[in-house]
Parts: structure tokens; sequence; C-alpha cells
């Protein structure tokens, strides 16, 4: 190792200075994060009536009750055809004309007036009719149609206590059951068939309703309204329809959480209605975090109003279905998972808004939670959590808008070039010459690349940090643990080893998190923290190191050789790993590992099918509440402790059991590296969170190395035994 950095030491401080500059561009996002510590709570309208249905009191009563828990915002989605037939005391009916004219005698069911008026302008299948009852029903209806749609799409017959309406739609418009399969006798398939279900325009934002604009209002609560606005629907005259509706009621929102496909009256962006009332009135865009949690729900023109308003934009998290259903889980009383799960949002993904919806029995999916004192319990829990983060509720803080100078793209990159540079000379017998060249090499291709392809430069840069440095720091670990070897005797105690393998495992882990600021500075940009954009290449990022660390530990250890001098790859190691004859328990144990390592791969991220187990769901609880950032499980439970059990058996000349523990620690140092591919995850986060796992780490460390000695002093006297009375029978 010593040799290796004196040949190589110019490009290491090069390497050196790409990390200050790193260093530099995170301490700017830092500031940015330290900053950004409110969040708000938007109450669900919807399913608050439906708690209320099941409680002995009204939905304004359980508003209060929120209201004294200091919940102050209320999402109120407005009304449309769905929600009017569905969920409102007024008379109003809609229907696919594909239905309606399945009846010969349909015409008769309509006025005479309406009937010609629909047949003279022509209608077909994809037309939805409308029909309403009732003064009040009338008088929202028609004037909500006429405001939102265009005269050439409607055909309206208002006839105060009834109104007839014919909206023109299109098959865009249209929505299909999935596809269903008729069968013959002989149970062989005839034919798929696609029915028509409704339409976009049955769902299209039609006004708030008055009653729960009042009931809200009277509580001096604030309405977040919820718009649903669909492509090819959304123009200036829909948009300054939904607005005006906003001043009716004297709503200025602090947020805008946009429903449906687009923001409203995206349709025509150069008239940008929404953005001028955003800017105009300082209003914050929430974007709503997907069900797997990863991204969000991205309408149109999302990205554009997040450009233009500087990104005066939060993340939302929505409670999904699947954690209202989380009450009593994990062996817990009451909303604890729940707690967690919001408690999770808010800190390790930079969620400023909590979309709530009440909280539902496991054992009964329609059945709320009607005590009162279980949110009270919950909220209250939940803010003294979020305090040892110093995040408080009120409005919803904003980051501001960081973005990655680009000379210091251009240096990043670099850097990542000149690394990748130095690690051919890790396990080949490579010339410095030839180092350098590859470096000089590097840098050209680097800075074109940053020239000629900016956007994805800086995934690149980040791609290639995470992998480079978790392949320097394997090295820097088998080099080392190799170095261990020769400077200790065999027959070493654990009080000289054990010291030692500590710091050798410090030191990887230190190499490891320089690669994480390496990898977290060029996405350290506003629109990645807010999950506009994300980092792509986990897996393979995961996957690239451990290989390399096969390569190195052939390199330096051959085919499990005790007394190999040469740290280099040569001809003979590889001709001998493939003319290897492996014993059969080898095959079970690397088998093992493989099952291990595919679990490890494919439960990462929300969007597998492998899930994590209850017991270390519970494991992840209890440090979550004890500790200020939980320690990744696989870093501190497995990998770090098998880093000092690799060095301790390079000491112990034990080449096989020194390249399996040492492969699980590469896992480990990988794994630093991956923590800061996660952009919404707050910096301090990620560096408490190593730090408590190199910690934790490094005690259970001790424990495995005391515990293996144990093992192995057993099978040494077993073997000396066996020895000495198979010497006796041969006499």
């Amino acid at each position: 190792m010593k040799q290796y950095i004196k040949s190589n030491r110019i490009l290491l401080i090069l390497l050196a200075l790409a990390v200050a500059v790193s260093a530099a561009v995170i301490a700017v996002r830092w500031r940015a994060e330290a900053d950004n510590k409110s969040y708000d709570i938007v109450l669900d309208y919807n399913e608050l009536e439906l708690l209320a249905e099941q409680s002995e009191h009204d939905v304004a009563w359980w508003l209060a009750q929120f209201r004294d828990m200091g919940i102050t915002q209320v999402g109120l989605t407005e009304e449309s055809l769905i929600t009017l037939m569905e969920n409102s005391p007024l008379a109003v009916t809609a229907a696919m004309m594909d239905e309606v004219i399945q009846d010969s005698d349909w015409a008769e069911s309509y006025p005479a007036a309406f009937v010609q008026d629909i047949q003279r302008y022509g209608y077909d299948r994809f037309d939805v009719l409308v029909q309403v009852s009732g003064r009040d029903a009338a008088g929202f209806v028609v004037d909500a149609v006429e405001r939102r749609f265009h005269s050439r799409d409607v055909v309206l017959l208002d006839q105060g206590e009834e109104a007839y309406i014919l909206l023109n739609g299109t098959v865009n418009d249209t929505l299909y059951s999935a596809a269903a399969s008729y069968y013959t006798t002989m149970n062989k398939g005839f034919v798929e068939r696609r029915e028509i279900q409704s339409s976009k325009l049955m769902y299209i934002s039609l006004g708030l309703m008055p009653e729960k604009v009042e009931t809200i209002q009277s509580l001096g609560m604030s309405i977040v309204p919820r718009t649903l606005c669909y492509n090819g629907r959304n123009d200036a005259r829909y948009a300054q329809a939904v607005l005006e509706g906003y001043e009716k009621y004297g709503i200025t929102p602090d947020y805008i959480i946009a429903g449906g496909e687009a923001v409203v009256g995206y349709d025509e962006q150069e008239d940008a209605f929404a953005l001028d009332y955003i800017q105009s009135n300082n209003i914050t865009v929430g974007l709503i975090e997907t069900n797997v949690q990863r991204e969000n729900i991205m309408q149109s023109g999302v990205e554009d109003i997040a450009r233009a308003t500087d990104y005066n934009m939060v993340r939302v998290f929505s409670v999904w279905d699947y954690i209202q259903f989380r009450y009593g889980y994990y062996g817990y009383q009451g909303a604890e998972e729940i707690e967690n799960t919001l408690y999770r949002a808010i800190v390790e993904r930079n969620i400023r808004i909590i979309y709530f919806k009440p909280i539902k029995q496991q054992d009964n999916r329609f059945a709320y939670v009607t005590d009162p004192q279980i949110y009270r319990d919950m909220f209250e829990s939940l803010d003294q959590r979020l305090a040892a983060h110093s995040i408080v509720r009120g409005r919803a803080s904003v980051l501001e808008n960081v973005q990655v100078p680009p000379l210091a793209m251009l240096v990043l990159g670099l850097g990542a070039g000149i690394g990748g540079a130095l690690l051919p000379a890790t396990c080949l017998p490579v010339k410095r010459r030839w180092t350098l060249l590859l470096a000089g090499a590097a840098c050209v291709c680097v800075a074109g690349a940053w020239y000629a392809a900016p956007n994805s430069f800086r995934l690149l840069a980040s791609f290639a940090s995470a992998v480079v440095f978790a392949c320097l720091a394997a090295a820097f670990f088998l080099s080392a643990a190799k170095g261990l070897s020769r400077s200790l005797p065999q027959d070493a105690g654990l009080l000289r080893i054990l010291p030692r393998a500590a710091l050798l495992l410090a030191g990887a882990v230190l190499i490891a998190l320089c690669g994480a600021m390496m990898t977290a500075a060029p996405l350290s940009s506003t629109d990645y923290m807010l999950e506009l954009g994300i980092f792509r290449g986990v897996k393979a990022a995961q996957l690239a190191p451990l290989a390399f660390f096969c390569v190195l530990f052939l390199a330096y250890y051959g085919l499990f050789e005790k007394d190999r001098q040469s740290n280099t790859l040569q001809i003979r190691d590889v001709a001998g790993a493939l003319r290897w004859t492996i014993p059969v328990w080898t095959l079970a144990l690397l088998a093992a590992v493989g099952a291990v390592g595919y679990y490890y791969l494919a439960r990462t991220g929300h969007e597998t099918d492998v899930t994590v187990s209850s017991v270390e769901i519970i494991l992840r609880n209890i440090l979550e509440n004890n500790l200020l950032a939980r320690p990744r499980t696989k870093e501190f439970l497995a990998a770090f402790p098998c880093a000092m059990l690799a060095a301790y058996c390079a000491v112990r000349r034990l080449p096989f059991w020194t390249g399996l523990f040492g492969l699980v620690s590469a896992i480990g140092l990988t794994s630093v590296c991956n923590t800061f591919m996660h952009i919404r995850t707050p910096l301090y986060l990620g560096f408490v969170r190593t730090g408590y796992s190199l910690v934790l780490g490094m005690v259970l460390g001790v424990i495995y190395v005391c515990c293996f000695e144990l093992a192995y002093r057993l099978c040494r006297r077993i073997r000396q035994k066996y020895g000495e009375t198979e010497q006796r029978e041969n006499v």
C-alpha cells in the first residue's frame, strides 16, 4: 500500500482536491437543508365525511377536533359528476351515450326539444348525457358547465327545476374496462372485448360545494382546493372558471396540490393562468410522492412551474390506503406504525406536507378508528420525535434553490475519472506512466462529456464516483488486511488484532465516505432533493464493487494461498481459477451466499415483491425511537463486523474465510455510498447513520471475532487430538 501511494501520489492529491470540492458543494446543500425544518398537515375532507358517518358526531365536530390538534388545513376536492351522483344530496345522473342508446326507446325519456337538439347536433357513443333535477342542483351544474366548457361542446336545455345536458366526448376522453375474454361451451377462447365504462368528462372538477366550504371556514380553517384537470379539457376557459371559483369563496390557498393529469390551464401554456396565480399569491405547489415512495406523481406542467417559481415546491406524502390499515400493526396497540411511517417520510424523504386520511381498522378495511384520542396521541408523539431533528409544525418550508456550479461539476467528474484510472494499479502490474496516461485519457473523455451532455453528465459522474470509491475502499481494506497478516504472527493475541482491525475498518469506511460525498455532490440540487430527478443505476453501483473485490482477492491471495507474496493478478491465477475443482461444501456455501446476495439486491427499494421481515421492521423501529438516525441493518449487523473478521482471518492465515468475510464487508462499503445516493435524504442523516453503523459494527465485530476465535481454537484442538490418535494407530 505504501508503494502504491508513493507511485500515485500526484493523482491521489488531485483526487483529494476533487473530494474537497465535493465537500464545498454539499456544504451549500447542508445549509439549505438546515433551513427546511417546518412541515404541515392537510386533512382529506372526503374521508373525514366517511369517518363522521361511522361515529356519533358530524363532520364539523371532527374538524374541530383536528383543529384543536393544531391542524388547520383541509383538502377539499371540487365536485364532479361522479361525486354529485355518489356522495351528494343533489339529484344528478350521468351516463355514457354508449349505454343510453342501447335502449331503443331512450328518446322518450327526455324532452322532445332536447332530443331534437342533440339529434341536430349529432351524437356518438363517446358522449355523456346528464340529467339534473332540483333548482339548486340545476343551478350548480348548469353554471359550472357553461363556465368550463365551450358552447361547441355542449347541448343544454335548462328548464329551471330540471336541466338536460349532452357533453361532447371523444375517444381520448373515454374510459374502458379491462379486456374481458368470451369463451365457448368447450371452454375455448372466442373473442376479447373492452366495454366502455365511463369518461374523463365525469371526473372534471365543476366547483366547490358551498355547504362544505362554509363548514370549513366557519371553524377558522383554511381550504386547500383539490382540482382535477385532464389534458384536452384544461384550457384557459377552464382555468379562469376554477380560479374565479376560488375567489368567490375568498380562498387564497397556501398550497396547491394538483390532481388528475395536469396543472390548471395547462392545455394553453402561453396563457399561464396557473403560473400567474401561483406567483402573484406566493402559493407553494405540492408534489405527491408515489405509493412506492420513489419519485412523484408528475402532472403536465409541474416541471415548468418548478423552474418558473424557483422551485417553490414541497413534497407531499399521501396516507395511502395500505398505510391507513396499519392500526395495531407489528404487535403495537394503536397507531404507532402509522406514526413511524409519517416520521420516516418527514425526516428521511424531505416530505413537508402530510396529506392525512383517517386511520382504518386492520381487520375491517371499511371501518375507521373513531376515537379522537388515538389521533391526538399520535400527532403529539410525532411532534416530540421530530423535535429531536429541529422540525416543527407550521407552514411547510420550501427548500432554497440550490444548483451545482458547472465548473464544480467538471471537477467532480474529473475526480471520478482519476479515481477510475487508479483502480487497475491496485491489482495489475501497471507502471506509473501507464496510470498517468490512463488518467489523462479519462480526463479528456470526462471534459468532452461535460461539454456535450451536461444534463446526463451529473448522473454519470455520480454513478462513477459511487462505483470507483467503493472499489478503492475495498482495495485499501484487502491490501491493509494482507499487510496486517505480515506484521503480526499467526498466533497473535486478540488484544493485538482487534484494535488494528477496527482501525482498518475505520479507514475503509472513511474512503467510502469520501466516495459518498463525491456521489452526492453532482446531484445536490433542488430538483433532485425534490425528486424531480432521481439517481439511476443503484443496483449496478452495488454489484460492480463486489465483482471488483473478487478480482482483488484473486490478485492478493490467488486460490486461497496462505503465503502468497504478490499483490497483482497473474495469468496463472486466472488459469487456476478456471481449472479449479470446487468442493461440494464450497458449492453449498456459495449457493447460500448467492441466495443472500439476491435477497440483498431484490429488497432494495419499495418496487419489488421481496419485503422486509417483521422482525427487522420491529428492530428498525426500536433503533429509530432511540437514536437520531437508524443505522443500516446490513452495515452494523453483517458488513462491518465481517470486516473485522476478515482482518482477523488474514492474521490467522485463513484465506478462504478472509475472502468470504471480506466480500460481505465490501457490501457494507458499497452501502455507505448507496446511503448518499438517496438525494432526497438530508445529508446529516447519512453521516450520522454511517457513524452509528461504524460504532455498532465495531462492537459487534469484537463479539463476532471472539466467538470465531473460540471456534478456531476448538477446531485446532480437535485436529491435534485426531492427529495424535492417528499417529498412535500408525505406530
